[in-house]
């Protein structure tokens, strides 16, 4: 037999009810979902509001995994940069082992000019030999900056062959930047 009039029944809602307020709060957790998804993916065709909510969790799945898949791609980008700073071929602790700073020099050819790119400690300063060594080797130092973070000193130079015909031997340029760093 059911009991009709107990304060327990008037209290718990009935399942018709739970089972509503479930689906309406399940509809705008999706409608949430698909707002942060990017109108702009290639692979959502139809008008955005004529797509089922399956089509939309659908999307916003491959549309995660986009993103983590770039994430992860990042990452290892981001390693290997921070590998070829730091072992490319210069040596970041001294003979004496205590961790001191050796210059780090990047010299990329970029056609019609040259970016040397030096990172040095506030005791060591190369700019000058830099510049020296660019000259010498027939390049016109077009411009130059630098940013100190921390004990470090990081510098960017461009320059540009001073005669365009003749150019500027880089490798030779890399070597003695290179001498710099003895």
């Amino acid at each position: 037999m059911k009991k009709t009039g107990s304060n327990h029944d008037a209290t718990k809602p009935n399942r018709k009810t739970v089972e509503r307020n479930r689906r309406i709060h399940m509809k705008g957790l999706c409608f949430k979902l698909a707002s942060l998804i990017p109108d702009d993916l290639h692979y959502i065709k139809p008008a955005r509001n004529m797509v089922s909510q399956q089509d939309k969790l659908d999307y916003a799945t491959r549309y995660i995994t986009q993103l983590r898949e770039r994430i992860e791609k990042l990452k290892r980008k981001k390693e290997q940069i921070a590998v070829s700073l730091g072992t490319g071929g210069c040596n970041m602790i001294d003979d004496t082992g205590n961790g001191s700073w050796l210059p780090v020099v990047d010299l990329r050819d970029l056609g019609s000019s040259i970016e040397v790119i030096l990172i040095s400690g506030l005791q060591k300063n190369f700019m000058y030999e830099v510049t020296c060594i660019l000259q010498e080797e027939g390049a016109e130092v077009v411009s130059g900056s630098f940013s100190t973070v921390g004990d470090k000193i990081f510098h960017t130079v461009h320059a540009q062959p001073k005669i365009s015909r003749i150019g500027v031997e880089t490798s030779r340029v890399w070597q003695r930047l290179q001498e710099l760093k003895n």
